[in-house]
């Protein structure tokens, strides 16, 4: 094994110090296996290059990182370094909790800032409470560095997979991208053995395999909007509204989820979809801001009637 270099054990005492405040020259030595004589010199490096470091002497002393305007370099792990991407991505990661990589990247940070900086953020990572969204789910980072690689070399994977009944099964595809949806990532895919669009959830994804084949995406794709249409597509219960307004100002705002939005000449709009939960897709239907009217779906026909009904009766009191 090649020996290390005094810049990369220099840099090695870096991590160490932002990590541990306090750390002693014996336990530093320790950790880089070398003599505390070797700890003191690498000590020095990182002070000839502009990183202040302090030392206490006697029981209760040790190294200590001063906080200045320079940034000092950061060393993340992996981990670390996908959490916070993850986090700003999906905004549901424990960025206060420093055992988790999120929150131990965000200490890193905070200690390399000037105090009067990161004092306020400190403290709001401290004591602000967020409320857990039940929804949201975290996905392996290991799958997911290894889904996302695939996307960006277009590479046909064997992806392991287990269904929301327990079912295990392996599924070569063609993986298009990796989408975040409401605190869940999917992998949107096209799967060979049936040809159809797919999207998985990521963390419900076993295992993944590169395989050697190679495939070239769609043009033109939108991985969000084919990932929303695909969702309101495939179950149990079928609809089709039609809607006072055009195409061009519905597609401005109206969930993708509720299904597919198709232009009719009068200057109405179609909109067909499927849905599970036919109380749920009907309260959102009330939400809507422009006159429309079920067509076909007679499950979802009766549950539009019972909300109105119940509406009505809360108005007359």
């Amino acid at each position: 094994m090649a020996e290390t270099s005094p810049t990369a054990r220099a840099l090695l005492t870096l991590e160490l110090l932002q990590g541990q405040p306090g750390i002693t020259a014996e336990r530093l030595a320790s950790r880089l296996g070398v003599t505390e004589r070797a700890t003191r010199r690498y000590v020095a490096i990182l002070r000839e290059a502009g990183i202040p470091v302090s030392s206490v002497s006697g029981r209760a002393g040790g190294y200590r990182l001063g906080r200045g305007l320079r940034l000092p370099p950061l060393m993340f792990s992996p981990e670390e370094a996908l959490g916070l991407v993850m986090a700003v991505l999906d905004g549901h990661h424990a960025a206060s909790e420093p055992t988790q990589p999120v929150g131990s990247a965000l200490g890193k940070l905070l200690r390399a800032l000037p105090e009067r900086v990161a004092a306020q953020a400190e403290a709001v990572r401290r004591t602000v409470a967020p409320a857990p969204d039940g929804g949201a789910v975290r996905p392996d980072p290991t799958t997911t560095v290894a889904l996302v690689a695939a996307c960006a070399e277009s590479r046909v994977t064997r992806v392991g997979y287990r269904s929301a009944r327990g079912t295990e099964f392996d599924v070569d595809v063609e993986p298009w991208a990796v989408v975040v949806r409401h605190g869940r990532w999917y992998l949107l895919c096209h799967a060979l053995s049936s040809g159809a669009v797919r999207a998985y959830r990521v963390d419900r994804v076993r295992h993944v395999e590169p395989l050697d084949t190679l495939f070239t995406p769609p043009e033109d794709l939108d991985p969000v909007v084919v990932l929303e249409e695909h969702l309101a597509s495939g179950w149990s219960h079928e609809v089709e509204l039609e809607l006072d307004a055009p195409l061009s100002d519905l597609a401005r705002w109206l969930p993708r989820g509720l299904g597919r939005l198709e232009a009719v000449d009068d200057g109405t709009t179609r909109l067909v979809g499927t849905t599970d939960n036919i109380t749920s897709y009907a309260e959102m239907l009330a939400q809507l801001t422009v006159s429309w009217r079920v067509v076909r779906g007679e499950e979802v026909r009766a549950a539009v009637r019972t909300l109105g009904e119940r509406m009505v009766a809360a108005a007359e009191g």
